[in-house]
């Protein structure tokens, strides 16, 4: 029998809801008829009710609450603590770097995101490195007038590729849901990531030369200049106004202008804010690290290291209550916005998973997979990953489909292991996910809507996932 029997009794009404209610969402915040919040909150409630459960929506919330309130906790104190880092200048010196290398070159400024968001990456927290890649890069996105929505695509996909990493995640949910070891998944893939990686890097060099041509290569004074106090979100290659000043088009004098050695005019940090502690510098980072270790080392749970280094941070740096004030005050509006988003996709997920609605998708979309293609499951994996891993959690679809995919897999002689390295190359697109809370720090922070960012990064996302995908398959890895 056919892993199509499978679907057989399966309520067709909540699959088709299920799909529906997402399509919905997406249709709505994409085209920015609702924002982020509501939407997350309102269509699953109004969905919740079709189906037929509006009585059960308060359990379902509060399940979905219940399950997030870690994260969000975590999110709200590293908020808090990464904010207060670059208050007091833990992060000058890596923007004085970039700088250098980016100088006022559209093109270096996006390749250099992709890599300092992979280089950041190997904490294998999403939202540590999109906290320090906006820190750092928001102010010559900015001051250049380039496209925003470039700066959070490529930061995403990057951590995407990263977020393979066997602390990262994904890699870990796969070896337990399948009982395997982390390292027989994770070290073969190494070349098909690096390829991931590698596209990223080539995506961000073209996306810069389009960012170069719009805007052609400042000199630095150019850009001061020229500098306004509004900002530009541009989705489409030379679409909207925004020109910083008259463009080189890649050449003459501004095109080889670097950062001067002694020049403090354009570090994007103010280098003179009260708030910088010179003196105390070692200490943060050293703090700073020591944090970053206990997380990998899972000394203690992520929420309670945030808790700890920002209460920690806070007293040493900012001993007198008024100051320690002032800087709560100062990251409010990120830490509302993005806690705020995180608990309304609690209400998301919640009624997605509490009305059965995600379970009868993948039972659907698994149990239509053809008898013909059993020997292929490995592929068929890698395919449904990618868009199975952006409308469903990481924990559904490892814990929930993957097993499921092994198993019909096996039946048809394809080693659990594949199927497991398969499943990881979806990722790139899954940090885009509405249902991520790190995507809410990554365009919170960036000043971005939700929508604009779906609508740019969604095709590249998923052509990253399938060039990790085809370079498995080419090496003989999946």
């Amino acid at each position: 029998m056919g892993v199509q029997g499978r679907t057989l009794g399966v309520p067709l009404m909540l699959t088709i809801l299920g799909f529906a209610m997402i399509a919905t969402f997406l249709v709505l915040i994409m085209l920015k008829k609702m924002s982020p919040i509501a939407a997350l909150v309102l269509i699953p409630a109004l969905f919740c009710v079709f189906v037929g459960k509006g009585a059960k929506l308060g359990d379902y919330v509060i399940d979905g609450v219940t399950s997030l309130a870690p994260t969000a906790a975590m999110l709200m104190f590293a908020i808090v603590y990464f904010g207060v880092m670059i208050d007091v200048g833990l992060f000058d010196p890596i923007v004085k770097g970039i700088l250098r290398f980016c100088k006022a070159d559209p093109l270096r400024i996006v390749v250099g995101t992709a890599l300092l968001a992979a280089i950041v990456s190997l904490d294998g927290d999403g939202s540590t490195t999109f906290m320090i890649t906006v820190s750092a890069m928001y102010p010559l996105y900015k001051r250049l007038k380039m496209s925003l929505v470039v700066m959070t695509g490529v930061a995403a996909m990057a951590n995407g590729v990263m977020n393979t990493l066997p602390w990262g995640g994904p890699t870990a949910r796969a070896a337990t849901a399948l009982k395997l070891d982390a390292g027989d998944i994770f070290v073969p893939m190494i070349p098909a990531l690096a390829a991931g990686l590698l596209f990223v890097i080539a995506l961000a060099y073209v996306l810069g030369r389009r960012e170069r041509r719009r805007l052609g290569v400042l000199t630095l004074d150019e850009a001061l200049v020229a500098e306004r106090e509004t900002e530009t979100v541009l989705v489409g290659a030379g679409s909207g106004t925004g020109k910083s000043a008259t463009p080189t088009g890649g050449s003459g004098p501004g095109a080889d202008a670097g950062l001067p050695a002694e020049d403090e005019t354009f570090q994007g940090l103010d280098p003179h804010r009260e708030t910088l502690r010179p003196r105390l510098y070692w200490f943060n980072a050293a703090l700073t690290v020591t944090l970053l270790t206990a997380m990998i080392m899972e000394w203690l749970p992520i929420p309670v290291l945030f808790l700890l280094g920002a209460a920690l941070a806070l007293t040493v740096n900012f001993p007198r209550m008024p100051a320690q004030r002032a800087r709560l005050a100062a990251h409010a509006e990120n830490v509302l916005n993005v806690s705020g988003m995180v608990f309304a996709a609690a209400v998301f997920t919640g009624v997605l998973q509490g009305t059965g609605m995600v379970d009868h998708m993948a039972e659907w979309l698994v149990g239509n997979i053809p008898d013909g293609m059993g020997p292929h499951m490995a592929l068929v994996t890698g395919v449904l990953s990618i868009p199975l891993t952006y409308f469903m959690s990481n924990d559904g679809f490892y814990f929930g489909i993957l097993p499921v995919l092994a198993e019909a897999g096996q039946a048809h002689g394809v080693s659990t292991v594949e199927i497991a390295r398969a499943s990881i190359v979806g990722q790139p697109l899954h940090m885009s996910s509405p249902l991520v809370p790190a995507v809410y720090v990554l365009v919170g922070m960036a000043k971005v809507e939700f929508g604009d960012h779906t609508r740019f990064v969604v095709k590249w996302a998923a052509l990253t996932s399938l060039v990790v995908l085809g370079a498995g398959i080419l090496f003989g890895i999946i």
